[in-house]
């Protein structure tokens, strides 16, 4: 399908789909695609065993890694044909309020303050929200063992931080895919039908989108 948009950035809570609906999506637009790096996080599975000991190693290392591969999207070769990723950089403060503390955030943000200025801006933002219980049911179906420590509690934590940063978000076109109760990797309509709002109907700026096919 032809790619209007030069970058579209998929977010969502951790086990909302967002790597499985990046990969579709650019692979059916002939996009590049870019996915995090979080498995280079060296302190992510101390991060889920102890959150208040490991949370700000975790959060820069991750604003590192995360910065430096802006910085390389940011190439003008790499746009063409255009970029789908499954991260939006701005996704990193959410964490990081969730999970620091006064002093460490009052740091973090000097960081990010300087990062966040020269980073790829999306096109498009596409937001998977899903309930905690198809979260969960995600997280054991991948069968990571370093998630195997993730909390329902923590998880709804994150959905309620994640539904207030979209509320209120307006930088770029924002869609909106309720993706608790479909299933876009094995439903080829499901997939069929978010394309088809993507690459075929009008976005307009600042528009939220709510779809949730039949």
């Amino acid at each position: 399908m032809p790619n209007q948009f030069d970058f579209i950035a998929i977010e969502g809570v951790i086990g909302a789909g967002k790597t499985s609906l990046a990969k579709l999506i650019a692979e059916s637009s002939n996009a590049r695609l870019v996915l995090e790096e979080f498995e280079e996080n060296p302190f992510l599975p101390q991060f889920y065993e102890n959150r208040e000991r490991y949370a700000f190693q975790t959060q820069l290392s991750f604003l590192a890694s995360r910065f430096k591969q802006q910085q390389r999207m940011l190439s003008r070769d790499l746009f063409d044909g255009g970029i789908v990723s499954d991260y939006m950089f701005e996704k990193d403060r959410i964490f990081a309020r969730l999970n620091l503390g006064e002093d460490e955030m009052n740091l973090y943000d000097n960081i990010y303050n300087i990062m966040t200025g020269i980073s790829a801006k999306p096109d498009l933002v596409i937001y998977l929200q899903s309930n905690v219980d198809r979260l969960m049911e995600n997280i054991e179906q991948r069968g990571r063992d370093y998630e195997r420590h993730i909390t329902p509690d923590y998880l709804q934590e994150l959905s309620n931080a994640y539904n207030q940063f979209f509320y209120h978000y307006n930088k770029a076109p924002l869609m909106i895919i309720n993706s608790s109760e479909i299933d876009f990797v094995n439903n080829p309509n499901h997939l069929s039908y978010i394309e088809e709002q993507i690459f075929i109907q009008p976005i307009r700026s600042n528009t939220h989108i709510h779809i949730i096919p039949d």
